[in-house]
């Protein structure tokens, strides 16, 4: 009987420690589970290999393993972007939006309406996925070259379950009720942060690990 609750109690930690994965465009390099708390997954460089991407319509699909989450996008206009400070934290290109569902989410991301310096046809770019499902921020990047002729393929976003629409930092979602925008804010070279994530998710999840870890154990 221990051992069963001390299995549930790792099956709750495990949940509590989920993760994304980003599938459009591609990330900089394999996901690593163990460095996705940190600077692009771990990944410091610009690949030579960018990903050509719409400057307008265009969308992000990623794999999301919590059932409620929030997720903004950050972007960065310089050639090898290698820690948050190289990215425009105060005007992001998709708000910060809180959304549920697990499996393959889709979202637009619309450069050109985004309104910051330097989203041109033709640019290299790079943009951060920020994703917080209420255990901490995690991120993945991609090295974009972003085209006015392109368009987002087709098989790209085949397989979503979830899709949330954004159009000039107004957010919805077809799923679920999307929650209002937060604001990002950096101090230099640290992490982007969100007092709408911090004051919503992580009390709640904490809380309910702590009630479902009690009743574990008292098996």
């Amino acid at each position: 009987m221990r051992f069963t609750s001390a299995a549930t109690f790792a099956g709750l930690v495990s949940l509590a420690s989920a993760h994304f994965q980003m599938q459009y465009p591609a990330p900089r390099g394999i996901f690593v589970e163990d460095d996705e708390p940190t600077f692009c997954d771990g990944y410091t460089q610009a690949v030579s290999n960018r990903t050509v991407f719409p400057i307008s319509n265009g969308v992000i699909s990623m794999n999301s393993e919590h059932p409620s989450w929030t997720v903004g996008v950050i972007v960065s206009t310089a050639q090898n972007p290698t820690a948050f400070s190289d990215f425009n934290n105060s005007a992001p290109a998709v708000q910060f939006f809180q959304t549920s569902g697990e499996g393959i989410a889709c979202f637009n991301i619309d450069l050109l309406k985004s309104g910051i310096s330097g989203l041109v046809d033709g640019a290299n770019v790079t943009i951060e996925v920020v994703y917080d499902g209420g255990d901490g921020e995690l991120y993945q990047c991609a090295d974009l070259t972003l085209s006015s002729t392109i368009t987002v393929p087709a098989n790209a976003t085949s397989s979503c379950k979830n899709n949330v629409t954004s159009q000039e930092g107004n957010v919805t979602s077809t799923s679920s009720s999307a929650a209002a925008a937060a604001t990002s804010t950096t101090a230099a070279g640290g992490k982007s942060s969100a007092a709408f994530r911090d004051a919503t998710f992580i009390p709640g999840v904490l809380a309910g690990l702590l009630v479902l870890a009690g009743a574990a154990l008292s098996l």
